[in-house]
């Protein structure tokens, strides 16, 4: 468990957040059982912004929101992108990170990966992009791929993909990686630096991108923080400790520490 001590005594209350644990950079979980990551540092540098105790907490993914909705916990802090759909049942804070996505596949199958330098903007796809879209179905038609359960990238898989794969689905991306690395899978989609670290480890070797660099659609305008919709005040709070750790280039160097590059909202791309 990792926490933030407040800077004033008067703030009594403690504010529990929520991750998943599981997707380094974003979050994981190193062999202490301690979680570490861009979501933990980013969360922890907010909560001493806004003179709360914080703390800590992992959550499976598939069950991240109902466990917010019950009162598990305050916030969640784990990646998660910011959609129309979870806005329908949670409040989300401004974007603290602008990320994106990609296929992978096992270098085995010896598959035309195409430019995967591209980015592909699935909010405003032109004729050019439904030719990648294309070459991409037909590429994959009969294949087996991977996602995480419950996640945007499970129902872009299904919405881009879903009439000429195999979608299979899992509780955590670390089983994800470990069929992907025995062969039990063909490829998946998931989050671009969570792949790009697999794939630096020698189990990820075996797998490499594939098509391009995947954003907007379902997955919305970037990575936020979740909260209960009647938690107003703290919603308040961490927008105000986003708009300065940017300003001050605070998300900026710890984009850089976990990503190799500046993910900050609204950065160059």
């Amino acid at each position: 468990m990792i926490s933030a001590l407040p800077t004033r005594a008067e703030d009594a209350r403690v504010i529990t957040i929520a991750t998943e644990g599981a997707s380094p950079p974003w979050d994981g979980t190193d062999e202490k059982g301690e979680l570490y990551g861009y979501d933990i540092d980013v969360g922890l540098d907010l909560c001493r912004r806004i003179n709360l105790r914080c703390k800590f907490v992992a959550q499976d993914w598939d069950g991240i929101i109902p466990a917010l909705l019950v009162g598990k916990y305050d916030v969640i802090m784990s990646g998660m992108a910011i959609t129309e759909k979870r806005k329908k049942s949670i409040a989300f804070s401004k974007p603290y990170a602008a990320g994106y996505n990609q296929l992978v596949v096992r270098k085995d199958l010896e598959l035309d990966s195409g430019d995967i330098k591209q980015r592909l903007n699935l909010s405003a796809i032109d004729a050019s992009g439904k030719a990648v879209i294309e070459r991409l179905r037909s590429t994959l038609g009969g294949r087996t791929m991977g996602v995480l359960r419950s996640s945007n990238s499970e129902a872009v898989l299904k919405e881009l993909f879903g009439d000429v794969v195999t979608l299979r689905s899992y509780d955590s991306l670390d089983n994800l990686k470990l069929d992907l690395a025995a062969g039990r899978v063909d490829g998946g989609l998931a989050d671009f630096f969570t792949w790009r670290d697999f794939l630096e480890t020698p189990e990820g070797s075996g797998a490499a991108f594939f098509g391009p660099q995947l954003n907007g659609g379902l997955w919305g305008p970037g990575v936020g923080a979740g909260l209960r919709k009647d938690d107003a005040e703290l919603l308040a709070r961490f927008n105000k400790a986003i708009d300065a750790a940017i300003k001050d280039g605070t998300i900026k160097a710890l984009s850089l520490k976990w990503f190799k590059t500046d993910i900050a909202p609204g950065a160059p791309r």
